[in-house]
């Protein structure tokens, strides 16, 4: 038996094309939601869209700081594999960063269980981010490293990670992208087209008040773009508390958190994409769509190799890097090795291998 665990808005994406290329041996897989998003645009939603199965528990641990949120899925998920009239599993897998991942690794490292990590060996280098320590630490406990791109394999060995625990299998979020695009085009763009896009919600931009009103006033300094701005909850409170929600530059646009297909349809119509999320830097690269990460790093370097992302450290830089990724933009999509809609089929070929013992010697692209 396998535990998939998910609990927030990114893992949806990431555990679809998992659920979808898992044998079907009966009972053989349990998804475990944690609730660490329970709001419906941010959860609910997307089982609907994505036609996932219902998981078979939701932990419903709810908001909290990183800490005590950490804390109470670390909890609730041991309560849970010690009342589970199934038992312990053979094997719990996690995908991305978020604080869900960390809890059920270190959970189930504790009881003995071994953790396969779906985007090994991503890294920003800023252990200032409370998604760089979830991810270093998850990797360390982790017996089954999963890479979405070849940097990761550099990352991880210069932390004393054995090669043959690493597999590239391709970034699952394109999977679900790829799979699903065909229908967001036949959908009418549920704030119009042609309009920018923009998406924060990391704390390092949103809760000091005194940055994201640089990060608006930057915002309204772009006057001959429009801007939709689909707030996260974590956001739109810093928005209401700081005031800005009321002051906000005509040009931009604040919209109630969308659902995926209605995202994908306004990102993929968008000149240019602001963001400081890991996963829209990945959708925009493979659209083909400018990218501006307002951030001074990114743990997804490929996606600045492709030439579609350009990083903004400062909100006053904003105008002229969104300049430059209009007027840079390819002339096609780039081709990422991997990213080709196929990474569900290698994640669970691997997953298969691990749990039979197959000894594959230097685990990587070969598979």
């Amino acid at each position: 038996m396998i535990d998939l665990i998910c609990g927030a808005r990114p893992n949806f994406m990431k555990i679809d094309p998992v659920v979808r290329n898992m044998p079907d041996t009966g009972g053989r897989l349990r998804i475990v939601h944690t609730g660490q998003h329970y709001d419906g645009a941010m959860s609910e939603s997307f089982f609907r869209q994505l036609s996932l199965p219902e998981p078979d528990v939701n932990l419903e641990v709810g908001s909290a700081s990183v800490t005590t949120q950490t804390a109470r899925i670390m909890i609730e998920y041991e309560r849970f594999l010690l009342d589970s009239p199934d038992g312990m599993p053979d094997l719990t897998v996690v995908v991305g960063d978020v604080n869900s991942t960390l809890a059920c690794s270190l959970v189930a490292a504790r009881h003995g269980i071994p953790v396969a990590h779906v985007e090994a060996g991503l890294r920003s280098f800023d252990l200032s981010m409370p998604e760089e320590l979830n991810r270093m630490l998850t990797d360390q406990v982790s017996s089954l490293l999963l890479m979405t791109s070849p940097e990761a394999r550099d990352n991880l060995a210069r932390e004393g990670r054995r090669s043959d625990s690493m597999v590239m299998v391709g970034n699952p979020m394109i999977d679900t992208m790829l799979r699903l695009l065909p229908s967001t085009l036949e959908m009418k763009a549920a704030h119009g087209e042609g309009q920018g896009l923009v998406t924060l919600h990391r704390p390092s931009n949103v809760d000091d008040s005194a940055r994201l009103t640089r990060i608006v006033d930057a915002l309204g300094s772009i006057r001959d773009l429009s801007f939709v701005f689909p707030a996260h909850p974590r956001t739109m409170k810093a928005l209401q508390v700081s005031g800005l929600s009321s002051f906000l530059p005509r040009n931009l646009r604040l919209v109630e958190p969308m659902d995926y297909l209605s995202f994908i349809r306004m990102e993929e119509s968008s000149p240019v994409v602001i963001t400081d999320s890991g996963g829209v830097q990945e959708e925009t690269s493979v659209l083909g769509v400018p990218c501006v990460t307002l951030r001074p790093n990114t743990e997804r370097p490929i996606t600045l190799a492709a030439g579609t992302n350009v990083l903004c450290p400062e909100p006053e830089d904003l105008r002229d890097a969104v300049g430059r990724a209009i007027e840079n933009r390819p002339p096609d999509p780039p081709v990422i090795p991997f990213w080709d809609g196929r990474a569900g089929e290698r994640i669970c070929a691997a997953i298969d291998r691990f749990l039979t013992g197959e000894d594959s010697g230097e685990r990587g692209e070969s598979c």
